[in-house]
């Protein structure tokens, strides 16, 4: 599974930080951080979910009042 996260969506809420400690809180711009992700294109973010990781991944992307978070299984869209 992997996350991808479009930080410039992201409007600071930190929902994703209370589900998932792979999100954390840039208090500097008002946004979340995806740690250590790689960016794959302007702002946004992609990371490998670790097996373990995969249900607070998903509430974490489920949580994004703006959809800023989404989670694939292979090339199929979950969240």
């Amino acid at each position: 599974m992997k996350i991808r996260f479009d930080r410039d969506t992201c409007i600071g809420m930190f929902q994703c930080v209370d589900e998932w400690d792979a999100f954390e809180k840039n208090l500097d711009t008002g946004k979340a951080d995806l740690a250590g992700a790689d960016e794959v294109d302007d702002d946004v973010f992609e990371l490998e979910v670790p097996d373990d990781a995969e249900l607070d991944a998903e509430f974490a992307a489920r949580a994004c009042p703006v959809d800023a978070i989404e989670l694939y299984d292979g090339d199929e869209q979950v969240v």
